[in-house]
């Protein structure tokens, strides 16, 4: 089981506003900036493979679309494009991912916005290992809203994933997932999850206030996946469960609570094995 605490930390390399820190800790986010003091900003994780970003394009799409949801001003992709270029020609990563970050930039000290409608972009670039072998999940307690207001939106807002996560590590999991509102199965932390009923793979439609992950897109498309809401009970009975994530691709879920499974069902080694032959086909779709 691979946690956050267990990853190789290294010091990223970071763009803010359009230049390369020479020294990443340098400070240069305002403390009254609207991503600091209330998590008011959006952001992708994209992954790096020798040095190219995997499926940049649709990572920018969804990151248009979170801050129109936000209202946040228009993202310009041509300019975060060029952020990625710069990062990348100084940092370059054999396997890594990349931070892509837009605040509503300074504001006054509460949730309202300045009027003048300037942003914060930042994109970091930092080593790291690949989310491998079997998870560990637990259900929490606390729903999904799946009518909020940034349902479905990739946020800096985060604290209730950080609650989540504390919640499954005291419990020995890696991951935590989330039913929502109307009980139904929605989604992990970090993760859109995946299961088996009678031979077909499953999981949440958009509607159940899940994220569009982009690895959840690609597998909808290539495996066939069914997309249903079902009560979060289902994972009690489901015959397999994986998650998928950028820093994930297919992950086979050995234990879900109380259920434990001895190694990946037939259908999570077909969708791990598409994905492996079709990743390289796809470097920005």
């Amino acid at each position: 089981m691979t946690r956050v605490t267990d990853e190789v930390r290294q010091q990223p390399t970071v763009w803010v506003d359009g230049r390369v820190l020479d020294d990443a800790e340098e400070p240069v986010i305002r403390v009254d900036d609207h991503g600091f003091t209330v998590g008011d900003g959006v952001f992708e994780a994209v992954k790096v493979v020798d040095g190219v970003p995997f499926a940049l394009s649709r990572h920018l799409r969804r990151l248009e679309r979170s801050a129109t949801g936000l209202g946040l001003p228009p993202v310009d992709q041509d300019a975060v494009r060029r952020a990625v270029a710069d990062v990348l020609e100084r940092r370059h990563l054999p396997f890594g991912r990349l931070r892509i970050t837009l605040t509503a930039g300074p504001a006054p000290m509460g949730s309202g916005r300045t009027s003048e409608g300037s942003t914060t972009l930042v994109v970091a670039a930092v080593a790291g290992p690949q989310k491998t072998g079997p998870a560990s999940v637990v259900t929490v307690p606390w729903p999904r809203n799946e009518r909020g207001a940034i349902a479905g939106l990739k946020t800096t807002s985060y604290a209730e994933n950080v609650v989540a996560l504390a919640y499954a590590h005291e419990r020995g999991g890696e991951e935590a997932v989330f039913g929502n509102l109307a009980g139904h199965l929605c989604e992990g932390t970090g993760s859109n999850v995946f299961y088996a009923v009678d031979g077909e793979l499953r999981t949440p439609t958009l509607a159940s206030g899940c994220l569009a992950g982009i690895t959840r897109e690609l597998l909808v498309e290539w495996c066939g996946v069914r997309e249903v809401d079902e009560p979060l009970e289902v994972l009690e009975s489901a015959d397999e469960i994986f998650l998928a994530s950028t820093t994930r691709d297919v992950q086979p879920v050995a234990r879900c609570d109380d259920r434990t499974w001895d190694g990946p069902g037939p259908l999570t080694q077909a969708a791990a094995e598409t994905w492996r032959r079709r990743e390289a086909e796809h470097a920005d779709p």
